[in-house]
């Protein structure tokens, strides 16, 4: 039987598909890494419209959580952008 899932697990599930979209391995997921910085813009913009929809919603550890993983996506996403500019990918 599956944990039931809660809003903390669903803003984890869309940022480990960030991660996945910037070429990060995330455990448990054993496919090679390869970046998709549309996958990754794309999830990073679901983690920011569930935090815009759910505003007010939340508890105190969701909003520290949903932030941390906005903070962290975002810097790897432009770490990567970076990174890749100018090579193909």
């Amino acid at each position: 039987m599956s944990a039931k899932i809660d809003l903390s697990m669903f803003f984890l599930s869309i940022s480990s598909a960030a991660y996945m979209g910037l070429g990060i391995q995330v455990p448990g997921y054993d496919a090679p890494p390869r970046v998709d910085l549309d996958l990754a813009r794309q999830n990073i913009d679901l983690l920011e419209l569930m935090s815009e929809k759910t505003r007010g919603n939340r508890t105190p550890e969701e909003d520290r959580l949903l932030e941390h993983l906005l903070l962290e996506t975002r810097m790897r996403f432009l770490e990567v952008q970076r990174n890749t500019a100018g090579k193909k990918v």
